[in-house]
């Protein structure tokens, strides 16, 4: 298992450089610049701080340039507010974090006992219920079910405020970016409950005697959470992804907010350093995952 996640970690690197690399060179294609859109400033002034910046360099050697000062922990300065980026982003992160942990465990836990629910109710009033809602979960975009409920919560019951700094109510945000994945792990759990329900071994089980609780939740369950496992790397991606569409909505300071604001302003070094912390994420989130994979069950080796 050592020698996999040293394997997995150097994957990571390169794939981290890819993201980087691509995410450079497009950004270089978009026609203007971050001090020349939308802005009164004076030639002179627009080539003063392509100079400070590196800007007027080729685009390999900014690449370059910029990929090593990332490497000495030097996650460069906003080219709109002219401050470090890293403190911006860290304090950002514990807001986005806060949402997207929030959403996804509450989305994990829900999602597997509905679908336990739903397994062992087949064909009944539970369980046709819950493949409605979950139909309807999976149908509707976060950032849609999020309009709605700040449309019907916020602007016309107004029983929570769109957005308080002092005191932030992250009940809707939360809510909207937990019921895509809610929807899809209480599906992943009943059909995967159901197929280890008639398995040899938990028939075997029950004829053995062994008390149903027993057969449900350790047996029958147990292999069950494996695709549920293997479905939260991908979670991960979808919670941060849908996190900068509904923070912008809810207006929130979050990561996601600032990398859609960072884009508008065509703020470069921005953009590169919450796409690489995104990636960095990414990277740990799935080789958890298969770390979790292993644990919940052995007979799984890494090649």
């Amino acid at each position: 298992m050592a020698k996999y996640i040293i394997k997995r970690i150097m994957l990571a690197v390169m794939s981290i450089i890819i993201v980087s690399a691509i995410t450079f060179f497009v950004m270089e294609l978009i026609p203007g610049g971050p001090f020349n859109k939308e802005k009164a400033a004076s030639p002179e002034v627009i080539k003063a701080l392509n100079e400070r910046y590196n800007l007027d360099k080729p685009v390999p050697q900014q690449y370059v340039i910029y990929m090593k000062n990332l490497l000495h922990g030097d996650w460069g300065v906003s080219l709109t507010s002219g401050r470090p980026i890293w403190p911006d982003i860290s304090s950002r992160f514990a807001v986005s974090a806060k949402l997207g942990a929030s959403a996804m465990i509450i989305a994990t836990i829900f999602g597997i006992i509905f679908g336990a629910i739903a397994a062992l109710t087949r064909n009944r009033l539970p369980d046709r219920l819950i493949v409605f809602f979950t139909t309807l979960g999976t149908a509707m975009p976060s950032f849609v079910l999020a309009t709605l409920l700040l449309l019907i919560f916020c602007l016309q019951l107004n029983l929570i405020p769109v957005w308080n700094s002092a005191h932030p109510n992250y009940v809707l945000p939360i809510i909207s970016l937990a019921v895509y994945p809610m929807a899809y792990v209480t599906r992943l759990t009943k059909t995967s409950m159901l197929d280890a329900l008639n398995q040899d071994y938990v028939r075997t089980a029950k004829a053995k005697g062994v008390p149903r609780v027993k057969v449900i939740f350790v047996h029958a369950l147990r292999n069950g959470l494996i695709p549920v496992v293997t479905y939260l790397g991908p979670q991960v991606a979808y919670i941060l992804t849908g996190s900068m569409v509904v923070e912008s909505i809810f207006t929130i300071g979050g990561l996601g907010s600032a990398f859609v604001t960072s884009i508008t302003n065509r703020d470069y070094t921005t953009i590169m350093a919450v796409t690489i912390f995104l990636a960095i994420l990414m990277v740990i989130a799935n080789l958890l995952t298969d770390i979790a994979y292993k644990i919940i069950d052995p007979r799984i080796t890494f090649n």
